[in-house]
């Protein structure tokens, strides 16, 4: 599979793979901004993807951010499908105690490519049963 981009910028940076075998590829911030504790923002990248059908991408936090500073993406794991040709942008959220500053070329967040799988949708009227049932949201203990 060969993923492209288009630069919107000439100073935007295609992704990367840290290491041949990481799940996830960097997308790097085309401009300097400065989000406040308890605020969030858009960051860009200066990128159109173009996925093809089949694919989407999930947008997901950089655990060093989260750990460091409390900044994470906000809708984790935000979903890039693949008929959007806007650019990339990565909502931002700083759960920490002070200004979180990101710089020109900073790894913000990463992208992982999975396939899709789009069922039939059906409606029924019966429910089978199961040995767990409606049991959720703690009901196996905290």
């Amino acid at each position: 599979m060969t993923l492209r981009f288009k630069k919107l910028r000439p100073d935007a940076i295609l992704p990367s793979y840290a290491h041949p075998s990481d799940a996830g590829m960097d997308v790097r911030s085309v401009e300097d901004l400065t989000i406040a504790p308890g605020k969030r923002a858009l960051v860009p990248t200066g990128l159109v993807m173009l996925l093809p059908p089949g694919y989407e991408a999930q947008v997901r936090p950089r655990s060093g951010l989260a750990l460091k500073s409390g900044v994470t993406v906000l809708n984790t794991p935000g979903t890039i499908d693949s008929g959007y040709r806007g650019e990339v942008g990565v909502i931002l959220a700083n759960f920490g105690e002070t200004d979180f500053s990101v710089k020109k070329g900073d790894k913000i967040a990463q992208i992982v490519i999975a396939p899709v799988t789009q069922p039939t949708i059906e409606e029924t009227d019966v429910v089978d049963e199961t040995d767990r049932g409606a049991g959720g949201f703690g009901s196996t203990g905290v």
